[in-house]
């Protein structure tokens, strides 16, 4: 989680929303990902979905059941049902989503049967930090509007 928190961080600079996501199979680190909706004008741009995409062209699979993602903020429904596509092993994800978390806060997708398997999650690592980069970033910009 320290990694995807260090891409949640670099995002943040760029000006995204500070999320930050890593791919890993077994202790190595697949690839990573912070947002970049902005950058790109992409509203699937998460982060995600960026490193789901970067592990499935490294892998050369769509197929990641060996592997885990880690990422800084309860995935949303969109990234929630490109994880159980993936056929992740595991998501381990940060800080809960009131708003628009698809792992169980606002909806359960990673545990809806009607989906397939149900995809194993667990939330709350390094949720403070996580929570805290996002906090930061959007009072930093409510000050600047």
């Amino acid at each position: 989680m320290a990694e995807a928190l260090v891409e949640a961080e670099a995002a943040a600079e760029r000006g995204e929303v500070p999320v930050g996501a890593v791919v890993t199979r077994g202790d190595e680190i697949v690839a990573r990902a912070g947002n970049q909706r902005q950058r790109d004008g992409d509203p699937s741009a998460h982060a995600e979905i960026l490193a789901l995409r970067a592990a499935g062209q490294r892998l050369g699979d769509w197929r990641l059941e060996d592997c885990t993602l880690y990422v800084t903020l309860e995935p949303c429904p969109m990234c929630a049902a490109a994880c159980r596509d993936a056929r992740l092993q595991l998501v381990i994800w940060g800080a809960e989503d009131d708003r628009v978390g698809a792992c169980g806060s606002v909806l359960d997708l990673a545990a809806d049967p009607r989906l397939g398997p149900a995809l194993a999650h667990r939330g709350g690592l390094e949720a403070g930090r996580s929570s805290e980069l996002l906090k930061a970033f959007f009072a930093k910009q409510r000050q600047s509007s």
